[in-house]
């Protein structure tokens, strides 16, 4: 299977010109060589524990930049912290209200921070924040004194895969390249696959191009996480057939409050509660996993009266790993 793959690049906000500067990436090997130079030492291990929130914001549903608000404070204000930030169903208003948000633009870099292209056809995309604090990019460890003393995981080669997609979906995904293993690379891809019953088939094709995409070479695993729209038994096999770990399942087997969406509704088709946003792991190791609640706010109604609207139809996901 081949997918087509687009380049991109991540922004970090320039608070002198107050604008979303895009970071020049350059080849992960030689700029692994390069910061390998800067020290002396010879690391012959390195594991980091990093912790990485998801949520499908739901582009649907009533007041979309007030819901993703309160979404964006649930996970940045709580008291464990997220170094990675996974968004699906992102619309533009929505992407001008985050990358506007000040503490994304003093904390984050950002993914597609300067290029409205990526809502070409389609109604909503995904969006990744990687911590400023935790990454470094290419720019950044060129002005370090120490290249691992002084700064975070170099970021590599941001892409968007094209899948074979009945509504034009793809894959979001970044390279983490550890400060001691020349020509490796960690992948970290946010994804939205396909929606609905009737696409069983090109779900499981999306989920074989991306368990490939961890195997191919110098990549030593990573993460797919997002939402799998895993609503059927045939779904939930998918992560094991393509020979990945499931992270909840890891930890919590098949503990039920591992649901996500339908959570707390009765819907009218008469469909329950389920799991369909994932966490699957190649080559790492998981630590912690929790589902993360929304709230709701209140949505004014004709004559007087208000409704609550929760934040999104999904809950989200907090997992923590080690590289």
């Amino acid at each position: 299977m081949v997918a087509n793959r687009l380049s991109r690049t991540l922004s970090a906000f320039n608070h002198s010109t107050r604008t979303w500067a895009p970071i020049p990436l350059g080849n992960a090997q030689s700029q692994v060589r390069q910061r390998l130079s800067l020290t002396s030492r010879n690391l012959d291990t390195w594991t980091q524990k990093l912790s990485l929130t998801s949520w499908n914001i739901d582009a649907f549903s009533s007041r979309p930049v007030s819901r993703a608000k309160h979404i964006l404070s649930h996970i940045l204000d709580g008291s464990k912290s997220s170094d990675i930030i996974f968004l699906q169903e992102v619309t533009s208003d929505v992407w001008a209200s985050l990358l506007d948000d000040a503490r994304v633009r003093a904390a984050f870099l950002a993914t597609d921070a300067k290029d409205q292209t990526l809502f070409e056809d389609v109604p909503f995309a995904t969006m990744m924040l990687l911590s400023s604090g935790c990454f470094a990019s290419g720019l950044d460890f060129q002005k370090e004194g120490d290249g691992i003393e002084g700064g975070g995981k170099l970021l590599g080669y941001v892409s968007r895969m094209t899948l074979p997609s009945k509504y034009r979906r793809d894959a979001l995904y970044v390279d983490i390249i550890p400060p001691t293993a020349s020509g490796t690379v960690f992948r970290l891809i946010n994804v939205h696959l396909d929606s609905l019953g009737d696409t069983l088939h090109y779900r499981a094709q999306q989920m074989e191009i991306l368990a490939n995409v961890l195997r191919e070479p110098r990549c030593s695993g990573g993460i797919i996480a997002g939402d799998f729209n895993a609503i059927s038994p045939e779904d939930d096999g998918l992560v094991d057939k393509n020979e990945l770990v499931d992270a909840w399942v890891a930890l919590h087997g098949t503990d039920p409050d591992g649901a996500t969406w339908g959570v707390g509704v009765e819907r009218r088709d008469g469909l329950g509660p389920g799991r369909l946003d994932k966490v699957a792991m190649m080559g790492l190791k998981v630590e912690e996993m929790e589902v993360l609640r929304p709230g709701s706010i209140e949505v004014p109604r004709p004559g007087d009266k208000s409704v609550e609207v929760p934040w999104s139809d999904h809950c989200g996901l907090r997992c923590t790993f080690t590289i």
